[in-house]
């Protein structure tokens, strides 16, 4: 039987898809969507109100992630709801979700973002929530029919914005990185699903407002490295390949003159060159003087990014709190999707590539116009097991929204 491990590395962890170089925020890696070149229409049909249980979804919804939780072959949804019990939604197969969430612990803090992996190796997936006001962080262990409350495998680390899985120590079990406001935090699985905070070991002793956390190979020297997205001054710490990273962000991305007030991050190769760029989702939210501008940086490939937003990414002045590469269109090269907060007929933006890493905003051709409210997450995966990409929407307070990918004549 095939290990589900294996499965937990290629559809669940963002670090692990960050690392390839056919890189894919689709959490189905390269599965195809729909469409092409010169479309004219829209290329998704939203079927919220048909395919989704819509009268619990109108809460506070900071993120979701995507995994077969129940070990049935289709891909399952939670959702991290700002003090309020957080959601699971199970798939029937064809796209239809179901509230499974009565299988998750009841419990309301302040929840912010997901990580799902195999903690305990017992061969099913487990959940960890952080959480920001409240300063807990949840961790939910599968039965195989429930999740039970494993939190004091995990210790408190502080106002937690981010968390990523990765084997930090490479020793087979999931670790986690957990981003801050104030000092990061590596906390290191000992196999069992217990964790030990070993931050002093690997990480420099930095204070910053930490709202993402991204990982990939920036270097090509086969680990993975750490990009930080901070209110001020987002950061790139380089792996010493044994788990122990060095910040070496002056000397391989450009800084502004102005503030820069990042929410969230990505890597991808967007010129088709075999290494990882970046993209940073840009707001004005704690930094008022800050520059709302989204912003690409092309990497050399040997780590070392310049600044190519004005030649390569329309100008905009979103509030974006959330950014991906995803191939929307299906013509082999990465897109950009973007969640943006405070302008609800522009929730959500898609700039889809020339193929040379060069951008232009086609949301109103691929987008149907139900696409609104408040734009905090985008999961890309095929949920009704049709080879097209399907997008879930996290729309913080308006209500998230399911759209499944329609073929394109």
């Amino acid at each position: 039987m095939k290990d589900r491990r294996d499965e937990t590395y290629r559809n669940l962890v963002p670090v692990i898809l960050a690392v390839s170089l056919a890189c894919n925020a689709n959490p189905l890696g390269s599965t195809p969507g729909v469409g092409g070149d010169g479309l004219d229409q829209n290329i998704f049909d939203d079927v919220t109100d048909t395919n989704l249980p819509i009268g619990i979804l109108g809460g506070l919804s900071m993120d979701a992630e995507v995994a077969d939780l129940d070990g049935d072959g289709d891909l399952d949804i939670v959702i991290a709801n700002e003090f309020g019990s957080n959601i699971l939604l199970l798939n029937d197969g064809s796209g239809s979700f179901s509230d499974a969430s009565d299988l998750l612990p009841s419990a309301s803090h302040d929840s912010e973002d997901i990580g799902i992996a195999d903690f305990d190796t017992d061969g099913d997936l487990d959940i960890i929530v952080v959480s920001e006001d409240d300063q807990i962080n949840e961790l939910y262990f599968n039965t195989g029919t429930e999740f039970i409350d494993e939190g004091d495998r995990i210790p408190v680390t502080g106002i937690s914005n981010s968390v990523a899985v990765i084997d930090v120590d490479n020793d087979g079990d999931l670790d986690v990185l957990v981003g801050n406001n104030g000092q990061n935090v590596v906390l290191i699985n000992d196999g069992t699903g217990t964790f030990f905070d070993e931050t002093d070991l690997r990480l420099p002793d930095i204070i910053d407002t930490t709202q993402d956390i991204e990982l990939g190979d920036v270097d090509g020297d086969g680990d993975l490295d750490l990009l930080v997205g901070n209110e001020i001054g987002n950061r790139l710490l380089i792996n010493d390949g044994t788990g122990s990273f060095t910040d070496e962000s002056g000397g391989r991305i450009p800084y502004r003159v102005s503030a820069e007030e990042t929410r969230e991050a990505d890597f991808g190769d967007i010129d088709g060159d075999g290494d990882l760029d970046i993209v940073f989702a840009n707001t004005r939210f704690s930094i008022p003087q800050a520059d709302r501008q989204n912003r690409l940086l092309v990497n050399d490939g040997t780590g070392l990014f310049t600044d190519e937003t004005e030649d390569r990414l329309p100008e905009n002045q979103d509030l974006s709190f959330e950014v991906d590469f995803i191939d929307v269109d299906a013509d082999g090269d990465l897109d950009i999707v973007t969640g943006n907060m405070g302008v609800v007929s522009a929730a959500y933006r898609v700039y889809t590539n020339d193929g040379g890493g060069f951008f232009e905003d086609a949301t109103e051709a691929l987008l149907p116009m139900s696409a609104v409210g408040q734009g905090f997450d985008v999961e890309a995966a095929d949920f009704n097991g049709d080879g097209l990409l399907d997008l879930f929407l996290v729309s913080r307070g308006s209500g998230d929204r399911l759209l499944l990918g329609v073929p394109v004549p």
